[in-house]
């Protein structure tokens, strides 16, 4: 018989902790990353578009996001037995963290959605509506993310197949990519775009931004484990060691290819490092997980620079290079190194965890993963489209979204 589950102040303490350092991954520290990479006359238009996108998705997410992604036990999608929240008391511990209070579940994953939403921004920067950014928002929060999330984490399709997603590798990253990389084709090149060089405004708050992800991913990660146990230790130890390997690993393939090693550039490798251990933090080793950034700091510098050099789309902040390639491959790499013959946990089955049955399990998790974000893309940015257009017009491009959208500047001279 199992024990009654029992409210532990320090697991959840450490959730409430981890819940405030994902808020601090997405505002300020995607906000901010984002916003140097933009230049000058659009800085302001990418801080608003993340700071609204997390406040609106986090009240849908109280409406109906958290009910149709983590209640029920269907295959796709959740039920509505908790929309509005109701049914949820303080005292109420969460059914997949037992020792947390279930409303610091609720707030610890209306996070997680928001910043996925929130991801999605950098590609299609600089030349998007405003009112569009808001419509795709609610239709792929609601389309996309909330069946992912309850096939992943909710006990739905994938989660019985048995994937391996510690953290967000297909609910966040795969699926945050593919959307980016659908709206940078859909919403068109920027003005200039191949012929001019679109140089970020400011680095040095793009290494601010990059800081402050790293920090807040600590929560993303480690907080994942859902309680201030080993788990969390696996996943915070993880958290520092990828991301440095895939630091030195991009700044390597950079000097090698230009002779120069650049400050967006760790920065860039450092993001890279910590998509790719997203999926793997819990269930990988220390040196599985030096492995895996290692790896996927020269495979990002290809995504960012050779890959998107092929598909000939503007993808204004490298959003697919980084965290769509980033995250396929942390995907694939989480079923080599959670072998316990490599350092790994094995994940959930760890006594007949078996390497090639386990790679075919996140092959088709992130197969099933790109088929819905690229069908569910389609449709949000086409409805948007229809609605209120996706792209300001020619003037005022190149006047600047801050101006000419917002009434606002980000600096006076």
């Amino acid at each position: 018989m199992s024990p009654t589950p029992v409210l532990s102040s320090g697991d959840t303490a450490w959730m409430l902790t981890s819940t405030l350092l994902v808020i601090l991954m997405t505002i300020p520290g995607l906000a901010l990353f984002y916003g140097g990479l933009a230049r000058a006359k659009n800085m302001l238009s990418v801080l608003v578009q993340v700071l609204v996108i997390f406040a609106l998705v986090s009240v849908l997410w109280a409406l109906y996001g958290y009910s149709l992604a983590f209640d029920g036990d269907s295959l796709w999608l959740g039920g509505t037995g908790k929309l509005l929240l109701l049914g949820i008391a303080p005292e109420q511990l969460a059914p997949l963290m037992p020792t947390v209070p279930e409303y610091v579940f609720v707030a610890f994953q209306g996070t997680f959605a928001a910043i996925t939403v929130a991801l999605v921004v950098g590609a299609f920067a600089e030349r998007i509506r405003f009112a569009a950014v808001l419509v795709f928002a609610v239709l792929w929060f609601t389309l996309s993310y909330l069946p992912l999330a309850h096939m992943v984490w909710g006990g739905g399709l994938l989660a019985r197949d048995g994937a391996l997603d510690f953290a967000g590798g297909t609910v966040v990253h795969i699926n945050a990519g593919i959307a980016a990389l659908v709206g940078a084709a859909l919403v068109g090149k920027r003005i200039g775009w191949g012929r001019e060089a679109l140089m970020p405004h400011s680095l040095t708050l793009t290494m601010v931004g990059a800081a402050l992800l790293w920090v807040g991913w600590f929560g993303f990660n480690a907080g994942s484990a859902g309680a201030a146990n080993g788990t969390a230790g696996l996943a915070f130890i993880n958290t520092v060691l990828a991301p440095a390997a895939a630091t030195l690993s991009w700044l390597a393939g950079e000097a090698l290819h230009k002779g120069k090693a650049s400050l967006l550039g760790a920065a860039s490798g450092a993001v890279a490092g910590l998509v790719a251990i997203t999926p793997a933090a819990g269930f990988v080793g220390p040196l599985g997980a030096i492995a895996m950034g290692l790896l996927v700091g020269p495979l990002c510098l290809w995504g960012v620079g050779g890959l998107k050099r092929l598909l000939r789309i503007d993808d204004a902040f490298d959003v697919f290079g980084v965290h769509g390639v980033g995250g396929i491959a942390g995907a694939l790499l989480t079923a080599i190194f959670a072998a316990p013959a490599l350092g790994g946990t094995g994940g959930a089955t760890p006594e007949t965890f078996a390497v090639g049955l386990q790679l075919w399990v996140q092959l088709k998790s992130v197969l099933i993963t790109v088929a819905w974000s690229l069908l569910v893309s389609l449709l949000a940015y086409k409805v948007a489209d229809l609605l209120v257009g996706l792209r300001v017009a020619e003037d005022v491009e190149r006047q600047g979204l801050d101006i000419a959208c917002h009434g606002e500047t980000a600096y006076t001279r």
